[in-house]
């Protein structure tokens, strides 16, 4: 059994089987805290410019990976463009209302 890091998945470029599409590197990882497993990879979105054209992140469900090899993660998704997105809007803080 080979070990490897969330640092060194982040290196790895993902790509789909399906259609042999570029997603991009993991940026981050999402967790079930209770169970201990890896959820999701998630694919950042390039930021745009100063903001403006953010594109959405790609969240990967952990079961689409296929394998791991040396420089790539192969994940198989089906119908191309079917991995959920995270809507890349920002985050507002709940602000008390004051009557």
């Amino acid at each position: 059994m080979k070990r490897c890091s969330t640092k060194d998945l982040r290196k790895l470029e993902i790509i789909n089987l399906c259609d042999g599409t570029r997603l991009g590197c993991a940026s981050d990882f999402e967790f079930d805290c209770v169970d201990a497993k890896i959820l999701a990879l998630v694919i950042e979105g390039s930021d745009g410019i100063f903001g403006v054209g953010r594109e959405d992140d790609i969240i990967i469900p952990w079961y689409k990976v296929e394998c791991f090899g040396e420089d790539t993660i192969l994940v198989r998704d089906g119908e191309t463009g079917n991995f959920k997105i995270k809507t890349a809007e920002p985050e507002v803080p709940d602000v008390p209302v004051v009557p």
